[in-house]
């Protein structure tokens, strides 16, 4: 594993205070990839200051700025992270061993808070109701949703992932469990972010992911009906059995309250 490469994709919305701190902290060898969504404090022009390659995506929304990070990696591995340094990018590390020995297709780092005030009660509250749900349309016993992940470049393109809004960590873990993909995850550490949270960090932002999340389950638990679950890695069954899971940005979706019981 000498060769690795591992593209960071970061993706960025007025994070230049924190940019510093997340980059200074990227493992040797892996480039940071800063999905630069709307800034207007100069985060694009900090990013390149400290190394990063910069990518710049007008269309508003955290899975626009995923998927024009994919579209611009290049490594072997394709890991995500916060840019608001919340989490530790060196944390990646063992992720990325994971996936590399062959021991699962998809790791994820589950948040453990490091103190007060880094997970806000209603946000954290969402992610457990959210967590039950998925484990109901997959068997996964994941107890987090979080951001930082690792998995194979040309298995993630291949996942042909469409959701641009707040579903797209989501529609991940959905598309890997229709694909047969292993997936796991251990415990990354979660500290305040530095500059205001663009989704969770309020109540509106909870609600409008739980509105995107919830929609993506209804739909593949629908479609699950007549779906047969690929064995094995995902390398090998993508071609025959995965299929879009159905996005759509506009469609009306119920409140909160409604998604839990989905």
């Amino acid at each position: 594993m000498a060769d690795m490469t591992v593209d960071v994709i970061l993706p960025c919305l007025d994070e230049a205070d924190a940019l510093p701190k997340v980059l200074a902290r990227l493992p040797e060898g892996y480039r940071a990839i800063v999905v630069d969504n709307g800034s207007t404090d100069g985060s694009a022009d900090v990013a390149r200051a400290h190394g990063a390659l910069v990518v710049t995506e007008p269309v508003k929304g955290f899975g626009s700025a995923c998927a024009a990070g994919v579209a611009a990696a290049t490594a072997d591995f394709v890991a995500f992270c916060d840019a608001d340094a919340s989490m530790d990018p060196a944390e990646l590390v063992p992720l990325v061993d994971r996936v590399a020995s062959g021991r699962t297709d998809l790791a994820l780092g589950r948040r453990v808070p490091t103190g007060a005030g880094a997970w806000a009660p209603h946000a954290r509250f969402a992610n457990r109701v959210l967590a039950v749900l998925m484990h109901r349309a997959t068997g996964y016993r994941l107890r987090d949703l979080g951001p930082m992940r690792v998995m194979r470049r040309e298995d993630l393109v291949a996942l042909d992932l469409r959701d641009r809004r707040s579903g797209y960590p989501l529609e991940m873990v959905l598309a890997a469990h229709a694909a047969g993909w292993r997936v796991d995850e251990s415990d990354i550490g979660y500290a305040q972010r530095i500059g205001d949270s663009k989704v969770t960090g309020t109540l509106r932002g909870t609600v409008n992911a739980v509105k995107d999340m919830s929609r993506l389950l209804r739909a593949y638990r629908r479609e699950a009906r007549g779906r047969v679950v690929a064995p094995g890695r995902a390398r090998q069954t993508l071609a025959s059995t995965t299929a879009p899971i159905a996005s759509d940005a506009s469609a009306t979706t119920a409140a909160t309250a409604e998604g839990v019981r989905a």
